[in-house]
């Protein structure tokens, strides 16, 4: 699949998904608010219906306190009424018998009544309008006496306590009832203040600092002192998040899809990238491999030429052809092999205590040579105490040379090479630390975070002189990771590079001796 069309799926895919996203973002932000808002209804419906219970039973408590009063009056208004009965003719020509009381003054006398009664020979409409008159006046009595009270409620509740008017008890019970019955089965706490906003009581956790989401009622807003009932909910958040609770797994199916996708895309540019970095190792394999073959074909060929079998100077030129090449097509084949490494974590390997600086002074006096080809010089330094640990002696062995072959493959073309190795003890003998450096081209920022990568090969421009298949860095790191340590490199493009391997070191077997003196 071409890099154009994994874009063009990736756009399309990342705009859809972050719809999608935004609006069930969206639909929840909107859940929400709705949710809150019917919380704040109901809560405040709850609150009016609690004050208004406040009041009926403060009136319920006045009119208990002057019910004798009441009662008082009316009897003493009806003993001090003279009672006369009288006969009336009805239209059908049946008699009826009425009862007037005829209010006395204080001093016992008889008070005239405006009413005149009936007679069997009025009207019958006049009759009735008679009798709704008495009645009407009776009425009109009473109704002074329940006015005087509401008087007196007016006047003296203003003077009660707000413990006596407002009971916490009452409060919660009635406030619990009413929640209950709007749907809001949350606890609650609660304060009554007054309109100075100074808190008069309030329960346990009740916080006068919070100034959201708390609801406020007015209590007995006829009376002159004016009273407030707050009320918070702890829980609010909690209630609210569980009623919109079924939205959030879709929103988590929706991410989780998201991030698959991302993955996918992730391994796909992964996958592409290998993809081309192989092509590139098998076309730069062929390269390497066909040029010494094709060097030792040519050799056989001469070979068989009469005259070159009689000159024993070409014969041994040849024969030195031949084995030069022979050893350059066995060396990119044992670094072909060295594939198999990342398939097989160490199964294969022989892991023994060997003294490192005895390894490294054998490869350093080998590579010596290949250096000072170049006019350049190797410096080895071994000051470890301990240079014991437990490695595969060949794989060990191939980790030194790689990092010696790749400080020369990527040399100035202007300086001849310096190298450097050295070995010392970290953390009291506990680990050993190999260090190669070299004044070579160095690496850029960009490239340090992917020169172990596999299949991946630095950038050298317009040279076209480095070879190599992007192994080698890869193979160190995997090795030095088998044997339980780490590699670090500090290098500055145009200056130079340094390799810093750390690994445990381990106990000297029982014939060998500690340290190791460089020739």
């Amino acid at each position: 699949m071409k890099k154009s069309t994994i874009w063009l799926l990736t756009i399309v895919m990342a705009i859809t998904f972050g719809a999608l996203l935004y609006f069930q973002i969206m639909y929840l932000e909107n859940m929400v608010k709705m949710r809150e808002g019917q919380f704040s209804e109901n809560v405040m419906r709850s609150l009016y219906a609690t004050a208004g219970y406040l009041e009926r039973q403060e009136t319920l408590h006045f009119l208990e306190e002057d019910v004798k009063v009441i009662e008082s009056a009316v009897y003493n208004n009806y003993a001090g009424q003279e009672e006369s009965s009288h006969l009336v003719q009805n239209h059908d020509g049946s008699v009826s018998s009425y009862r007037i009381y005829t209010p006395k003054a204080n001093n016992g006398t008889k008070v005239s009544s405006k009413v005149s009664y009936p007679s069997p020979t009025q009207h019958l409409s006049a009759r009735y309008q008679s009798l709704q008159e008495v009645i009407r006046s009776q009425y009109l009595y009473q109704q002074g006496l329940l006015n005087e009270v509401i008087l007196s409620i007016l006047r003296d509740a203003g003077n009660r306590p707000v413990m006596e008017r407002a009971d916490s008890a009452m409060i919660r019970r009635y406030l619990t009832l009413e929640l209950a019955n709007n749907g809001l089965n949350v606890p609650f706490v609660f304060a009554v203040t007054d309109e100075r906003n100074n808190i008069l009581y309030q329960t346990d956790g009740f916080d006068p600092d919070l100034e959201k989401d708390v609801y406020t009622q007015s209590l007995f807003p006829n009376s002159d002192r004016k009273y407030y009932l707050k009320i918070e909910f702890p829980t609010k958040d909690s209630y609210i998040f569980s009623s919109v609770r079924f939205l959030i797994p879709t929103l988590s199916l929706t991410l989780i899809l998201l991030v698959i996708f991302l993955y996918t895309i992730i391994i796909a540019f992964r996958q592409k990238k290998l993809t081309e970095m192989k092509s590139d190792f098998i076309n730069n394999m062929t390269h390497e491999l066909k040029t010494p073959i094709s060097t030792i074909s040519l050799a056989g060929q001469m070979l068989s030429d009469d005259s070159i079998r009689k000159s024993p100077t070409s014969l041994k030129h040849l024969s030195s052809v031949i084995t030069e090449e022979s050893k350059r097509l066995r060396f990119q084949v044992d670094k072909v092999l060295q594939l198999s490494v990342f398939d097989n974590t160490g199964s294969a390997l022989k892991l023994t205590e060997v003294n490192a600086d005895s390894i490294i002074s054998n490869v350093v006096n080998t590579f010596k040579i290949k250096v000072e080809k170049y006019g350049g010089t190797l410096s080895c330094i071994l000051d470890a105490e301990n240079p014991y640990v437990r490695v595969d002696k060949m794989q060990f062995t191939n980790v030194i040379f790689n990092l010696l072959d790749n400080a020369v493959k990527y040399m100035k073309e202007d300086a001849e090479p310096e190298l450097e190795i050295s070995t010392r003890n970290l953390d009291n003998c506990s680990r050993l630390e190999i260090r190669v450096k070299d004044n070579g081209i160095g690496i850029k920022k960009d490239d340090l975070k992917h020169i172990f990568d596999k299949f991946y090969r630095v950038p050298t421009g317009n040279r076209h002189d480095v070879k190599g298949f992007g192994l080698g860095l890869a193979y160190v790191k995997k090795m030095v990771s088998i044997f339980k340590g780490t590699i670090a490199v500090d290098s500055e493009f145009g200056t130079g590079t340094t390799f810093i391997i750390t690994l445990p070191t381990a106990v000297a077997p029982e014939d060998s001796e500690i340290g190791f003196e460089s020739k």
